[in-house]
């Protein structure tokens, strides 16, 4: 027999966990973001890989305030207006890197000035130090991927998926296989045959570097960007000016493949 005493203490615990309960849901309530009826259609981007898309450079006062025309995927799954630093709601981040500028934000600001008209919804789930097989359909840092990515297409269009990854397989010689097929498995997640993808090189003057630019050569609507005239600050990460540029780069290259895609959409 269960003694009054057992009984009240699972009552006791029982309150005290539907009060936990309805913290939760009241924070997730209150969290600051933006409701689905209230955004205008977005242009929604991937961003995913190690840490210089995380970012780990310093960035200035100016690189500090929110963005106009563009929103951020939080960690309850709303859209917030962006700022930096991107990579602070990633869900597979370590809790304790310190997420600075990444390749995200240049990106952005450009892709803003190119359309005037576009708004631009951007899921920022980079994890430093996760080699490609976290990546690889099933792993963790894959389905999260796609989770958010998922949710984040309830407000939007997907338009492309910018990747920067590699130190952690640095003389891998099976990479370029590895990420087309990444590449193939991201597309058919969404249904996207033609999504246009873009992969940036590190600092790393051999094998991973010479596959990543041989990947448009291997799979359609794909394109590298390069790391000539970069620099960094320690063995893997971009310093200031160089993450600035980089970001530009993929932007420009993500332009090209739409262009492209939608040409030969139009034939």
């Amino acid at each position: 027999m269960i003694q009054r005493s057992t009984v009240f203490g699972i009552m006791i615990g029982l309150v005290v966990w539907g009060w936990a309960c309805i913290g939760v849901h009241a924070e997730h309530a209150d969290r600051p973001g933006v409701d689905k009826p209230d955004l205008p259609p977005l242009d929604i981007y991937l961003l995913i890989g190690q840490s210089n898309m995380g970012g780990r450079a310093p960035y200035d006062e100016a690189e500090a305030g929110i963005i106009p025309r563009c929103y951020l995927l939080n960690d309850y799954d709303k859209w917030e207006p962006a700022q930096n630093p991107f990579n602070r709601y990633s869900s597979i981040e370590r809790e304790d890197v310190p997420n600075k500028l990444g390749i995200g934000y240049t990106f952005v600001t450009t892709m803003l000035e190119h359309d005037p008209d576009a708004h631009i919804g951007i899921i920022v789930n980079a994890r430093g130090g996760a080699s490609m097989k976290y990546w690889e359909k099933g792993e963790w840092a894959y389905r999260e991927a796609v989770r958010r990515t998922e949710i984040a297409l309830e407000a939007g269009t997907l338009k492309g998926v910018l990747w920067h990854h590699g130190e952690a397989n640095r003389g891998d010689n099976r990479y370029l296989r590895r990420l087309a097929t990444f590449v193939g498995d991201l597309r058919a997640e969404f249904g996207m045959p033609d999504l246009p993808f873009v992969a940036g090189q590190i600092k790393d003057p051999g094998v991973v570097n010479r596959q990543i630019a041989r990947l448009p050569n291997r799979v359609p609507y794909t394109a590298y960007a390069p790391i000539d005239g970069l620099t960094t600050f320690d063995r893997s990460h971009f310093d200031t000016r160089s993450i600035r540029i980089m970001g530009r780069r993929y932007a420009e290259l993500m332009i090209e493949l739409q262009e492209a895609r939608a040409a030969h959409t139009s034939d």
